[in-house]
């Protein structure tokens, strides 16, 4: 599988999907059979990132190959990496509703019946850190626990899965959740859906629904 590739496609993927702008944002994915992590090179327009520009380092996060700098954000995707076996890639975003409620500190709760499946729960909002540093990296980590998506305060979102796509369809969920919520509460107060209905949704989700479960 070309890993270098599924980053340089990811990247694209996220720009013209409006989950970011600019150079915003950072994407990392791991290969399961050597650890070996690839990562967005720090700064780079998404539309011009070639296979050349990503960077691969390890889960000491020791750059083994690239000749770009790596994602300011290392820290962060390699600490979630190392936590989290199970899931082998890590999107972080800005989409506009879910960082309304990032510049809140406001959690977002499951309040559609997508969010309950693929999220498992609430989604937290990590304590403020500066961005590129091992204290966002902690709270971001701690933050996420076994989750799906948290949101960095007054920053953007992260969203992980076991591959790249399950990632992408987190952060798509995530804002559609984010501007629904945000929706509701301009009218209303939403109803969120009780614990126990989450966690049945999310383990059928998983286990059961679809073909080949």
């Amino acid at each position: 599988m070309n890993y270098k590739k599924i980053i340089v496609d990811a990247g694209n993927r996220m720009l013209k999907s409006g989950l970011t702008v600019g150079t915003w944002g950072n994407i990392s994915v791991r290969n399961p059979e050597n650890g070996l992590i690839y990562l967005t090179p720090s700064g780079m327009p998404y539309d011009i990132i070639t296979e050349d520009d990503v960077v691969v380092m390890n889960s000491a996060m020791e750059v083994v190959d690239g000749k770009c700098k790596p994602t300011i954000e290392f820290c962060m995707h390699i600490g979630i990496l190392n936590a989290r076996p199970d899931i082998n890639a890590v999107v972080h975003t800005h989409p506009i509703y879910s960082q309304v409620f990032a510049c809140l500190h406001e959690d977002i709760p499951p309040i559609i019946d997508e969010a309950a499946q693929l999220m498992a729960g609430t989604v937290k909002c990590a304590e403020y850190a500066l961005p590129g540093t091992e204290e966002l990296a902690r709270n971001i980590v701690n933050t996420l626990g076994n989750g799906y998506a948290c949101l960095m305060a007054n920053h953007g979102a992260v969203c992980v899965g076991a591959d790249m796509d399950s990632a992408f369809i987190i952060c798509t969920v995530l804002e559609m959740t984010s501007q629904i919520y945000y929706m509701a509460k301009c009218i209303g107060k939403p109803v969120v859906i009780p614990d126990d209905k989450v966690a049945y949704m999310h383990e059928f989700v998983s286990h059961h629904y679809g073909q080949g479960k």
